[in-house]
This record gives structure tokens, sequence and C-alpha cells, in this order.
């Protein structure tokens, strides 16, 4: 997958990982909002979802939104953990959509290496959050590139960059 098709994937995933945070995620709406006919119809107002997507887009978004959603207590620890001195509830909801999406990548899918999952999060942040969201993002993933990522994937994934300065 080209990474500019990679990077619009990931967007719209968000978007739907940040819609999580208001409805239990459930199969068939997920397939619903990816329908054709419904990404033309919303084109209209996002310029993100004009054009048709690749299948690989496709199946990227699916899994990667399907795979937060399964891992979802997972993910919440590890920002937990990694969020030190803020609570969960007291992040905003697109702050813990980039999070959630992040780990995800980090620890559960093998082609994205570390650096790009925070590097590309950080992005997400600077585009949907605050400034001050984006470094705080930055901060937390650090973290977790440091100590949260099970071994066997950091092993995969040797060739990380630092993350990037927000």
């Amino acid at each position: 997958m080209r990474v500019m098709s990679r990077t619009k994937a990931r967007e719209i995933a968000l978007h739907l990982i940040f819609e999580m945070g208001f409805r239990q995620f459930e199969q068939e709406r997920l397939d619903e909002r990816l329908d054709e006919e419904i990404m033309a119809s919303i084109s209209g107002d996002i310029a993100l979802y004009a054009g048709r997507l690749s299948a690989e887009q496709i199946q990227y978004i699916r899994a990667v939104v399907a795979g937060v959603a399964a891992h979802l207590d997972e993910l919440d620890q590890a920002i937990a953990e990694n969020a030190k001195g803020w609570k969960l509830s007291r992040l905003s909801r697109m702050t813990t959509a980039v999070l959630r999406l992040a780990i995800y990548e980090m620890r559960h899918v093998e082609d994205v290496p570390v650096g790009v999952a925070i590097n590309e999060a950080v992005e997400l942040a600077k585009m949907y959050d605050t400034a001050e969201a984006s470094a705080f993002i930055n901060g937390v993933l650090g973290a977790v590139a440091r100590t949260g990522i099970p071994q066997t994937t950091a092993d995969r994934k040797a060739d990380t960059t630092e993350p990037a300065d927000a």
C-alpha cells in the first residue's frame, strides 16, 4: 500500500475509532460506513471521503478499527500507565482515539514501524486536536515505545525512530 493511501486510510480509521467513543463497535456499522455510496454522500462535506478507496485501504481500515475494538482494554491500560498524572476520563475523546489507534499500530500492525505510528499520530493530533494534545500524545507514545511493546513486536520493528518533536 502506498504511503499516501495508508495515511488516508489511517485518518478514516481515526474517524471511526473516534465514533466508537460514543457508541459500541459494531461490524455491520463499520461495513455500512465504508460503503462506496455512503462515502460519496459524505465527500461533499469532508474532502477526505472523496474518491474511491482501494481494496487495500478498506482492508486496513476494517482491520485497524476492529483491532482497536478487540483490544480496547489493553490499549486503555497502556494509555493509563503511560499518561503520567492523567486519568483516561480526563482526556478528550480525540486524544484517546489517536492514542488507541497509534498504540494498536505499534503493537499489532506488523508493517507499521513504531516511529511511523508515533509520527502519524502526532500529525493527526495536529489536524484534529490542539497543539498541547499533539505534544502530550508524542510523550505518551514515546513512553509506550520505550516500555510497553511486547518483545516479539519490538524485535520485529527494530528500525524505530525517535518520536517527532511536537
